[in-house]
């Protein structure tokens, strides 16, 4: 079965960041988003075949974005 988990990115001073909301502690670090988006797909696999492996229940993604636009 397959979910789609939102990953939020967070551009740091030398690097980029990503966690995914819905997995804590699920997280990577990279120089480029293209790494950073190869590292992010095989760490959200890793941790839910380790979740799997401890017999952890596999959540349903519920978290969400939107953007807002305002004048700044």
């Amino acid at each position: 079965m397959k979910k789609e988990f939102l990953i939020i990115i967070e551009r740091g001073k030398n690097n980029l960041s990503a966690y995914v909301p819905d997995l804590p502690g699920c997280i990577a670090t990279a120089d480029t988003e293209r790494q950073l988006m190869r590292l992010m797909e095989k760490g959200i696999e890793l941790h839910i075949e380790d979740m799997k492996r401890r017999g952890y229940k596999i959540p349903t993604p519920t978290t969400k974005s939107a953007k807002i636009e305002i004048a700044a």
